[in-house]
């Protein structure tokens, strides 16, 4: 297959670190005895789309005190995949690991042959992970730092054990994905700063500010005391 120059020096340059770090994945996978090739499916069809960390962002969106929170998830999910895959994935068109060398397919094929389609740089799935989790951060601080370090970091390890994707397409999906979130975090902030400063009575604002969706009585229920 042949591979655009930007592909190419993508693979040229991080030869080195890719073929390390997707050899460690093969043993892992191979000394496991495939034991966390479920795992790592199960994390890459949660991370499908970025649908999971859209889903979490309408749900915020429905209460006024985390609707800040939702509309910078739902913003840098959105941006992130603005950038990965409408404008980076058909540019660089990188081919997948297994679809390069010999040794990465006998390793994609160790673990299952996962199918995945289109092109490999950047990683939808980290992008959505970063974007999301970089929201979360830049919204509620550096407390969920470890956290969303946390959750990118096994999302872009089961991308590279399942070899779906070579690990610089996991750095570059990381590195949009905070880029995302910041840009996210930014417009987010002039949204609510306009609806704060809009007259009292103002109906649009004051659903944006205030308006939360009515929770079932069995959840709000606290028993009498």
């Amino acid at each position: 297959m042949g591979m655009t120059a930007a592909a190419s020096w993508l693979t040229d340059s991080f030869s080195g670190i890719d073929l390390g770090i997707l050899s460690l994945m093969h043993t892992l996978a191979e000394k496991a005895g495939g034991l966390f090739t479920p795992l790592a499916k199960l994390i890459t069809l949660l991370g499908e789309k970025g649908i999971l960390f859209f889903l979490l962002a309408l749900g915020l969106m429905c209460f006024a005190k985390t609707r800040p929170l939702g509309v910078c998830m739902f913003g840098a999910v959105c941006c992130g995949a603005l950038i990965t895959n409408l404008l980076l994935k058909d540019a660089v068109a990188r081919p997948r690991p297994f679809e390069t060398l010999a040794v990465y397919r006998q390793w994609w094929q160790a673990v299952g042959s996962p199918t995945e389609d289109g092109f490999s740089f950047p990683s939808g799935h980290v992008t959505a992970a970063a974007a999301g989790m970089s929201a979360l951060c830049f919204m509620r601080g550096r407390r969920w730092a470890l956290p969303a370090i946390a959750v990118v970091l096994v999302m872009g390890l089961s991308r590279n054990y399942l070899m779906a994707h070579f690990p610089s397409d996991v750095l570059a999906a990381a590195v949009i994905g905070v880029f995302s979130g910041f840009v996210a975090y930014l417009i987010t902030m002039l949204i609510f700063a306009f609806f704060s400063t809009r007259k009292k009575g103002d109906r649009l604002a004051e659903f944006v500010l205030n308006y939360s969706v009515p929770l079932p009585s069995f959840l709000t229920y606290k028993g009498r005391h």
